[in-house]
């Protein structure tokens, strides 16, 4: 059986699934992705080898599809990087629909949910058992932007679980952090630097930065040994309205 690490990522076809994948199959890693859409994922494996695994996070079968076929694979997953998720345009809540409520609370929340779950189930029955999830959360979780309800309470949530499968995992050689990234350069944030929202009402542009930092960072994180964690990690651009927001 080949000694290559294994990582599957949700959210595989753009932005930070991309940029992180991409830092994988640079380094050598067996990387299998998962999105919605076949085409990107292709395109994010480019000429590397991949395991590409179209499906939808928030639906049950997919997620038990992908899963399986990891395992068919390869025997066994090192790494989760659950990283799918999805976001609203800044609303005030009496504005914000509730099928757009539902809809980001399902790939957040569900969705992050239902590929733990998978991948604990199979951390722990495969052998050497143990393994490392890496949950995508956001700053947004205690520092909220205007007008961010479901993403925030979304995210909230996604600290929730990172915080209980770290104690979950441990009898199970099973490691779970969290990277909370600030202004990463992609498509959601393609119009920081034309201007956002800010608390006093005001609209500033902001500083993002090159997506491959938080790669880097997944990529540090995911090679440490099962006996180190780091339960949360905050990277951002230096300059963006974090520290001192409010």
């Amino acid at each position: 059986m080949t000694t290559q690490q294994t990582i599957l990522i949700t959210g595989a076809g753009s932005g930070i699934g991309r940029a992180t994948a991409r830092a994988f199959l640079e380094a050598g890693w067996r990387v299998a992705l998962m999105g919605r859409r076949e085409e990107p994922l292709r395109q994010t494996a480019e000429d590397h080898p991949a395991l590409i695994l179209p499906g939808d996070v928030t639906v049950p079968a997919d997620v038990d599809r992908a899963f399986a076929r990891v395992e068919a694979e390869w025997g066994r997953l090192d790494v989760l990087f659950n990283n799918a998720g999805a976001a609203l345009k800044g609303t005030l809540i009496d504005e914000i629909a509730v099928e757009d409520w539902l809809n980001v609370c399902n790939v957040n929340i569900t969705g992050m949910f239902l590929c733990a779950r998978a991948a604990f189930g199979l951390m722990r029955r495969q052998s050497p058992q143990g393994g490392r999830i890496i949950n995508n959360g956001s700053i947004s979780a205690y520092r909220p932007r205007p007008g961010s309800v479901p993403y925030t309470m979304s995210k909230h949530a996604v600290s929730g679980l990172t915080k209980t499968l770290a104690v979950d995992g441990r009898r199970f050689d099973i490691a779970c952090g969290q990277i909370d990234i600030g202004n990463a350069a992609s498509e959601m944030t393609a119009g920081f630097s034309a201007g956002m929202p800010q608390a006093d009402g005001s609209i500033k542009p902001e500083p993002v930065m090159d997506v491959r930092h938080v790669a880097e960072t997944v990529l540090h994180m995911a090679g440490l040994p099962l006996d180190v964690n780091i339960p949360f990690v905050t990277i951002m651009a230096r300059d963006m309205p974090f520290l001192g927001r409010g």
